[in-house]
Order: structure tokens, then C-alpha cells, then sequence
């Protein structure tokens, strides 16, 4: 799961006379990467989380949140078919509401969700998934040194980064296989689980409190889907995006779609849903407990490498978008410095990793991963609106066309689940003004040092 759009309102800035970018991407290939972007920490980590807000109908929030993800996705369909380009949503906010600001705090959130993603990854990597092995080391302190090993990992060279990706892509998707097949021999053995918990649903209130709880725990499960939005920036790298990207992109959110719902309803037919809220190794629970001789030391292993993967691509693309931003005068231009050996932006690496640090420092996984839903449901509502703003600009190419009722509902759950009816902590709304306030002072910093080189006619202004 990673976010990654680019922060440019226009085509992407290449030198003249430079060539476009090779259109090597099938649909084949593009349901690959968008199926890959999304599996990861969500799903490995929050189970547990999303067990505690709502009990033993696990499987409800994930299929509402199911349901929400269909739904922008539709509009991000209709957008990179219209507009192919590699800009994702900050492009669609300045076609539709031309206000630059506002085109940077989307830009800023979609790198602050990565971010916090990458966090709650190296919450999840810390926890009872390494206690497997050891619980020596103080959780906070290995959650820190692994924000450091993955910028090191980012410094030394994108071609790194995603052979790794890869490598551990298909390691997480075998873990969710191993899940799925010890669900499906404890309903065929007819031995293990108990059904009557996958409706029990425990909000801990009746009426008003029920609807919050629920919405509360499907706000939290919508981080296992994010990432399908990040597809669009291969717009740009796909053969015929109008055709590919309607069948990528649903495809890929349905398959994953079905398989955390399927995983969800494994996970509390075998565990009880208080288990599963106490652990921060939650599918580790449920290999114990279902009757299957898998080492429970080898999937904490593969979850391990699940959760690196998520986190790996979070670190990577914030810090690239830092410095596209940077790139395009709206972050300090000291922010695009690239390092002269490797050819990698070691400002925003570092930049992104101090932030990262800041919360894994402060925060836990559920608050974590939280903060990622509360940030991209607030993009999606945009994008969303974004998309009936845009019916009255029409473009000379056939496209895939949603209709209308899909991002109105789009934007009307996506703003449902930001607000304060999903039952969320105070610390999740402090920790993305935060987030913001820190994007909007450097924003602000650059327009005063912009503003004062025109004044003096200074080079580069």
C-alpha cells in the first residue's frame, strides 16, 4: 500500500526536445501493480484494531470499506482516462477549482498519508510480529531504527528500492494465501471456528453509538485499501490508459477487496474478537489458533516482510513527492537537492524520515493508520467533487464515464468517514493538523523568499 502523486498542476516539466515517457504498461500489468499497492500493513496490522471498534462482524467494516473504495475509484477512472497524465489528484484539484493552495494541501496530505502509513507499518513491524523472535529491544526504539534502515535504503538508489518491492510484494501476498487456506481447512474439516461471532457486533452502544462505532471501525479498515489511487500516476508509462486503467483498477480493488473481506471473516471465525484486539500481530493469532502445523515463526517472518514492503514504498514515493514539489517552487527549492553520487533526493528523504520518526515516537498503530484513512478520505472527497466539476470540460477522446450517483456518494461517504461521526480519537485530528501546519509553513516560507527575490530582482525568482 503506498501514496504517491505527483504535486504538479499541469504536464510534467521535462526539458525540451527530451522524449515521453515509454507506454510499456499492459492492463495485465497495471491489475498486478494496483493489486500489489494496496496489499500490506493494513490488512497484517489494523485487523486486530478494527476487531476491537466493532467485535465479531470484523468482516463488515471491511466490505463497507469495500464498498467506499469502488466507489472513488470510479471518479479516478473517469479523471486519468479524461486526463492521462502523471499527476493524480493535485492535477484534478487545479483543473477543477484552479486555486493553487488548495492544489498544494492536497498534494501535502497525499504525502502526509504515505508517511503515516510508513509509520503505522513501523509500529506494526515492532510489535508482535518480532516478538516472535525476540522482545529485547524497546518497541519505540526499533520502530525508529526501522525508518532509519529504510531511508538508507531510499539513499542508496530507486533501482534498490524496487527490486525490493517486488521481492517482498509477492511475500505478502503468500501470507494472506496461507490465512485464506487455513480458513478454508477449518470450514471444510469441519473442526474449528465459530461461526456465531462473525455477527456479533460489539460497538458498545445501541442506536447513535452503534452508527459511530461502525463508522468508526470501517474509517479505520479503509487503510487496508488505500494505494489503488496511486495507479494513476503510470498513466503517462500505459498503452491506451482510457481502456486499461476502467479495467485495472476495478479488477485490482475487487480482488483485494474479496480477499481482506475473506481474511476478515477467517480472522474472527478462529479468534475471538478481544484476542485479536490485543494483539498487534493479529493473522498471527489466527495461524495459532487454526489447526494447521504452519510455523508460527515463519508467518510472523513473511508478515514482517509484508509490512517492510508497505512502509518501503510509503518512505520512497513522500520523498520524491517532497521533492517534485520542490521542484515546482511550492516547497523550498533546498528540498529538491539530489545527492550528487547516487542521484537520489537526499533532502526529502531525510526530510520525510525526521517527520516519520516524529510519529512513530508519538503515536501507535491504530492512531497510525487512522491518521492515513483521515487524510486520503479528505483527498477522495475532492476528487470526488472534483469529478462533477469537471463535466463541463470536455475532451476530443473517448473515456470511461461514471455515473453521476457514484461521486456523489464518493464524496458524500468519503466526507462521512473524515468526520468526527467515525468514532476516532482527538490524537488522530492533532497529529494531521500538525502534519499540515508544518507543510503550510514551508509553503508560506517559500512564497515570503520567492516574493522578496522578485522584489529584488534576484536569479531564480
Amino acid at each position: 500500500m503506498s501514496t504517491a502523486e505527483s504535486p504538479t498542476t499541469g504536464d510534467p516539466r521535462r526539458p525540451t526536445g527530451s522524449p515521453p515517457l515509454k507506454r510499456a504498461l499492459g492492463t495485465k500489468l497495471l491489475i498486478l501493480f494496483v493489486v500489489g499497492d494496496i496489499l500490506g500493513t493494513g490488512i497484517y496490522a489494523t485487523t486486530g484494531n478494527v476487531a476491537g471498534k466493532v467485535g465479531g462482524a470484523l468482516w463488515l467494516p471491511f466490505a463497507i470499506g469495500f464498498a467506499v473504495a469502488l466507489l472513488t475509484a470510479a471518479s479516478y477512472v473517469e479523471l486519468v482516462g479524461k486526463y492521462p497524465k502523471a499527476a493524480g489528484a493535485a492535477l484534478y484539484t487545479q483543473k477543477a477549482f484552479k486555486t493553487p493552495f488548495l492544489t498544494f494541501v492536497v498534494a501535502f496530505m497525499v504525502m502526509c498519508s504515505g508517511l503515516s502509513s510508513a509509520s503505522a507499518a513501523a509500529r506494526a513491524f515492532s510489535g508482535d510480529y518480532l516478538g516472535e523472535f525476540t522482545d529485547a529491544v524497546p518497541p519505540t526504539l526499533i520502530a525508529i531504527l526501522f525508518v532509519l534502515a529504510l531511508a538508507a535504503i531510499n539513499l542508496r538508489g530507486v533501482a534498490e528500492s524496487v527490486k525490493a518491492n517486488v521481492v517482498l510484494t509477492l511475500v505478502e501476498v503468500s501470507g494472506l494465501a496461507v490465512i485464506l487456506a487455513i480458513g478454508a481447512y477449518a470450514v471444510f474439516s469441519g473442526g474449528g471456528g465459530d461461526p456465531s461471532r462473525l455477527t456479533r457486533i460489539e460497538t458498545g452502544g445501541t442506536g447513535y453509538a452503534l452508527i459511530t462505532g461502525v463508522l468508526g471501525a470501517t474509517a479505520l479498515g479503509f487503510f487496508a485499501f488505500v494505494g489503488f489511487e496511486d495507479s494513476v500516476n503510470m498513466a503517462e508509462e500505459t498503452r491506451n490508459p482510457a481502456r486499461a486503467f476502467p479495467r485495472a483498477i476495478f479488477i485490482g480493488v475487487g480482488i483485494t477487496g474479496t480477499v481482506y473481506v475473506l481474511v476478515a471473516v477467517v480472522s474472527s471465525l478462529l479468534v475471538d474478537s478481544r484476542t485479536l484486539a490485543g494483539s498487534s500481530g493479529p493473522l498471527l493469532e489466527v495461524v495459532k489458533a487454526g489447526g494447521v502445523d504452519f510455523p508460527p515463526k515463519l508467518f510472523a517472518l513473511i508478515a514482517l516482510f509484508a509490512v517492510t514492503n508497505s512502509a518501503l514504498i510509503n518512505i520512497m514515493m513522500a520523498s520524491r513527492l517532497c521533492y517534485g514539489m520542490a521542484n515546482e517552487r511550492i516547497l523550498p527549492p533546498a528540498m529538491g537537492k539530489v545527492l550528487a553520487g547516487r542521484r537520489t533526493p537526499w533532502v526529502g528523504i531525510v526530510f520525510v524520515s525526521l517527520l516519520a520518526i516524529g510519529l512513530v515516537s508519538t503515536g501507535e498503530i491504530e492512531g497510525l493508520g487512522d491518521t492515513t484513512s483521515f487524510l486520503l478520505l479528505c483527498v477522495f472527497g475532492v476528487v470526488n467533487i472534483a469529478v462533477l466539476v469537471l463535466r463541463k470540460d470536455r475532451v476530443d477522446h473517448h473515456h470511461f464515464r461514471t455515473p453521476t450517483a457514484l461521486p456523489v456518494l464518493g464524496a458524500l461517504t468519503s466526507l462521512i468517514l473524515a468526520s468526527p461521526l467515525a468514532d476516532r480519537g482527538s490524537d488522530v485530528y492533532v497529529r494531521a493538523g500538525v502534519l499540515l501546519l508544518i507543510g503550510i509553513g514551508l509553503w508560506a516560507l517559500n512564497r515570503a523568499v520567492m516574493t522578496a527575490r522578485e522584489k529584488s530582482g534576484a536569479p531564480g525568482a
